[in-house]
């Protein structure tokens, strides 16, 4: 399995602007310029793509963790902060942030803590930034 996205930037470090799309087209051309990274821009970047992505794996593996542990979950909505500090050597992602709120029917607390810090482990997004701290925030709702 082998998924693409694609960029393209045009002009200088702060003047120029970019296109970034997936291979699949959910994202085509969606626009991004250091300001949008750096400052406040109100168009995409590559660290919000990071925390969208890590969002969504996270949420499917701890369904599946869950599912596999024989819990039908209602609901699982993850929300991921990606942290960017400048440093000495240059930007860095220092922190990714999970927070996440599920509905699953019949869990007690600590058997859902344990199923979701194996999602937060075993999703491959996770593993691909292992170098990042990623701290977890996990609740059961109502």
């Amino acid at each position: 399995m082998q998924r693409k996205g694609s960029a393209v930037w045009k002009g200088g470090l702060k003047d120029g602007n970019g296109q970034v799309s997936t291979g699949s087209g959910g994202l085509n051309a969606a626009p991004y310029t250091f300001a949008s990274r750096f400052e406040s821009g109100g168009k995409t970047d590559p660290e919000e793509l990071i925390a969208a992505a890590h969002a969504a794996c996270f949420s499917m593996a701890l369904s599946g963790q869950l599912s596999k542990a024989g819990f039908s979950p209602k609901r699982i909505a993850t929300s991921a902060k990606v942290q960017l500090l400048k440093q000495e050597a240059g930007f860095a992602i220092t922190l990714i942030e999970l927070e996440n709120e599920s509905e699953v029917p019949g869990i007690d607390d600590a058997k859902f803590q344990e199923l979701a810090g194996n999602a937060k482990t075993g999703c491959p997004v996770s593993k691909a930034l292992a170098a990042v701290e990623i701290k977890l925030t996990a609740k059961l709702a109502g």
